[in-house]
């Protein structure tokens, strides 16, 4: 079971909110006669051996909490955005980043990576952010909607204060220990970094990340660079946390609406900061509060009544959406040009729907993708259940750290170890030329599954993994833990307060 502690996007208020499992909401038809048709002899033996292995090793675990598909959707967004920097990382010195971010067949160029839905594996990482935003919203509203939902308002004022409290500390403390870790280990061993210009020594080094993260972590930050050049992955970062802010004040803005009220309000700010303002990330996070309050309404029977009349056609809707939002996820990204957007295969006729006030088209495209991913897994049974398997509620516990690690083992070992593999260009040949072709592979096969790009994971994936482990372990869930200390602490104690009085 992935603990409440962990993850990128967790809420340690909201695993105390019960759902019910057997909602009308959810998919309870069988599907047993989706099996495929019997194999025979010794082929037959293989499927069912093979398939009996998988099973025990990737089977749900038991006492998993209702929303604990969340965790494993989380972790598995985070291995796609793993994968994501690395494919990029590595084709970007050879000039090949346009074929994996724009559509198949665009410039002529046909390529299984690029294909649709199959270039998720590749360059899903945009996809994958937009669905922890939406996901982060969801799982922030879960206790406060619960309460709004039963009139407990008063408990709602300490549950968001006790959120608001914590939610700086627990999103910038592992990155701050994390930073200091990377940049001590720099200085101590002298490691030529691509992305980034170092100071002569180490003090200086604390000082420029000092003056930088201040900054980098304002609320009320405006202009400048978004992202952190220590480790430029973490821009998401600060979107969190001004997200966490929009939900809680959304939250107490709302408390008081009724049910129907409450419903357009949310709607109406997701309007709001997609179609008027450039805020398409907090629409992110404010569908994902809607969709908490539409589920925990169906775990009541208390959905819109048209809602509930769609009931009988849920199987069909849900199903689409999941189609829909696997193209869309895939959206071209190669710059913000519309225009170019537009002569991608199966994107011409979308483009015409991107709202004015969205500078970046992608982010449009991926709220949709994004809402329609999360919408539709608790209703498709098995898409629920496999991310309900242990491997994936693993790799929700370590996301978190998984996101501050893998670009600095990125830069340093993954930079080196693509250089000895025959990945080169002149900046890297003139600052650690002595790497060039020491495990020379050829570069042959697919984009994307190159042999030169293949055999480096042997190491860097049980590197980095194993590394996210070791921080979640020593570094992230401590700070959880440190923040809820440093909350209760400053609550003083509550006894000599009443004696007081």
């Amino acid at each position: 079971m992935s603990p409440r502690t962990s993850g990128l996007l967790d809420s340690d208020d909201w695993d105390e909110v019960k759902t019910d499992s057997g909602s009308d909401w959810t998919l309870a038809k069988s599907y047993s006669d989706w099996k495929p048709a019997a194999a025979g002899g010794k082929l037959k033996h293989i499927i069912n051996t093979t398939r009996a292995a998988i099973r025990a090793r990737t089977r749900p675990l038991e006492n998993l909490r209702p929303t604990a598909y969340l965790d494993g959707l989380r972790g598995f967004a985070a291995l796609l955005v793993y994968f994501h920097h690395h494919e990029l990382w590595a084709h970007d010195i050879v000039g090949q980043n346009a074929i994996l971010e724009n559509a198949f067949g665009y410039g002529g160029k046909h390529y299984f990576a690029s294909f649709p839905f199959i270039r998720h594996f590749f360059t899903g990482g945009h996809y994958a952010v937009s669905t922890f935003f939406i996901i982060s919203g969801y799982v922030l509203s879960l206790k406060p909607m619960g309460l709004i939902q039963s009139g407990e308002l008063a408990q709602l004022g300490d549950v968001i204060a006790s959120s608001l409290f914590r939610r700086w500390i627990r999103l910038y403390l592992p990155l701050i220990m994390s930073m200091l870790v990377y940049i001590t280990l720099l200085h101590m061993f002298g490691v030529w970094v691509r992305i980034m210009t170092q100071q002569k020594s180490w003090y200086d080094e604390l000082w420029a990340f000092y003056y930088e993260f201040k900054n980098f972590s304002f609320v009320f930050k405006e202009g400048g660079e978004p992202w952190l050049t220590y480790n430029r992955h973490l821009w998401s970062i600060p979107i969190e946390f001004k997200g966490s802010v929009v939900i809680f004040t959304a939250q107490m803005a709302f408390s008081r609406c009724s049910k129907n009220a409450r419903l357009w309000c949310e709607a109406g700010l997701i309007f709001y900061f997609m179609y008027i303002a450039d805020g398409s990330f907090y629409s992110m996070f404010t569908a994902g509060m809607l969709l908490c309050d539409l589920d925990l309404l169906a775990s009541k029977g208390d959905l819109p009544r048209w809602m509930a009349r769609l009931e009988p056609a849920k199987e069909f809707i849900f199903y689409h959406l999941l189609i829909f939002s696997l193209f869309l996820g895939g959206v071209p990204s190669e710059n913000r040009n519309v225009e170019q957007l537009a002569k991608n295969r199966g994107f011409y006729y979308l483009s015409w729907f991107k709202p004015q006030a969205v500078f970046d088209y992608k982010w449009f495209y991926l709220f949709y993708a994004a809402v329609f991913l999360v919408a539709s897994i608790p209703r498709i049974f098995w898409l629920k259940s496999f991310f309900e398997t242990r491997f994936c509620q693993w790799l929700g516990r370590i996301s978190f750290a998984l996101y501050l690690v893998h670009g600095p083992v990125l830069w340093t070992i993954g930079e080196r170890l693509y250089v000895a593999a025959g990945w080169q260009n002149e900046e890297i040949m003139k600052n650690i030329p002595h790497w060039a072709n020491k495990l020379a592979l050829p570069m042959s096969g697919p984009l994307g599954l190159e042999m030169s790009f293949l055999l480096p994971q042997l190491i860097l994936v049980p590197l980095t993994f194993g590394l996210a482990d070791v921080v979640t372990r020593f570094i992230d869930t401590p700070s959880v833990k440190f923040a809820a200390w440093f909350y209760k602490k400053a609550l003083g104690d509550p006894t000599s307060k009443q004696a007081k009085a």
